[in-house]
């Protein structure tokens, strides 16, 4: 019984990877078919630029609202196996996510459905493939397993890199806010005013700096403390530069001591800490270009300087000795 079953199922097996296969077949067609023809874009953008360009942006804002929605939708049932029982756990989620970029509330519901569908999706497809691969094996069980706990740690990773991107931007950028708020500062400005000219005159050049900066500008407006406001900015950001300009801020104003001053010796560390890092980085390349050396340009050299001489004692010493 247990063996017919079996054969059932391994002959269902085309039949669903069929079925995937034409889903998306059917999705292509249908996106190509949203699509118009290059020439009337081109005539269009032409006639009139701006309204074309405000027919994509809200097009595209209406595409990915569309997504956000199904994404809301779909996930709560998703996320409900993964979701956490303490507040500990949900409260490290909830800041992981915010230390990415993702403040909705409904991120750590989307996240862990993500994960979740990785993890079932990458079992069905795994284990389709795997089984019309290697039939009912352990290999094909292995199979089926590694590939669904790779697309179950897939937003694991993505929100790993995303955070790392976002924290070297911050680092890279935020000597040149700092300029600019001691600059906004010396000129009569607040310290809130400062801050929300910097979000907007850095909008292009460090657009992750300009969104935290307005951000906490905001926080300030409706009436939050402003140490509480720049506390939760250096934790935010998870960038322990951010975190050591908070504190110097709230302790230069609780003191009543120079803000552009301690902005001023903030920005000069920065730059100092950054000049050593490079300095560190050209340091040790030296030392990684060892392994390079050793394992690709050694050998060729060796072959290239040593080849010629050992042909020609292979070919005349080796006779001699031999008595040839």
């Amino acid at each position: 019984m247990l063996a017919q079953q079996l054969i059932n199922f391994e002959s269902l097996v085309p039949f669903a990877v069929f079925a995937m296969f034409a889903a998306g077949v059917w999705w292509l067609l249908d996106f190509l078919a949203e699509r118009n023809n290059r020439a009337v874009q081109r005539l269009d953008e032409l006639k009139d630029p701006l309204a074309h360009r405000q027919r994509q942006e809200s097009g595209s804002s209406r595409t990915g609202d569309r997504m956000a929605k199904m994404l809301e939708k779909a996930t709560p049932a998703l996320a409900a196996p993964l979701t956490p029982k303490n507040e500990g756990e949900v409260s490290k989620l909830r800041s992981k996510l915010i230390t990415a970029g993702f403040r909705g509330d409904a991120a750590p519901s989307i996240f862990l459905g993500l994960k979740f569908a990785g993890l079932v999706g990458g079992f069905f497809v795994g284990g389709s493939f795997a089984l019309a691969t290697y039939g009912l094996t352990q290999k094909a069980l292995v199979v089926s397993t590694f590939t669904a706990g790779a697309l179950f740690y897939l937003p694991e990773l993505v929100v790993a890199v995303i955070t790392m991107k976002r924290k070297e931007a911050i680092f890279l950028g935020l000597p040149d806010a700092l300029d600019l708020m001691v600059v906004c500062v010396e000129a009569g400005l607040a310290l809130d005013q400062a801050m929300r000219k910097v979000s907007e005159e850095m909008k292009h050049t460090s657009p992750i700096i300009a969104e935290e900066f307005g951000l906490a500008n905001l926080q300030v407006q409706m009436g939050r403390p402003r140490a509480e406001v720049l506390h939760e900015l250096g934790t935010r950001t998870a960038v322990d530069d951010v975190r050591s300009l908070a504190a110097i801020l709230i302790q230069a104003d609780k003191l009543g001591a120079s803000i552009a001053q301690a902005l001023r010796v903030q920005s000069d560390s920065m730059r100092t800490r950054r000049r050593q890092l490079a300095e560190e980085k050209a340091a040790k390349t030296a030392v990684k270009l060892i392994f390079p050396l050793v394992i690709f340009i050694f050998p060729g050299i060796f072959v290239v300087l040593v080849g010629p001489a050992a042909i020609t004692m292979v070919r005349q010493m080796f006779p001699m000795m031999s008595g040839g």
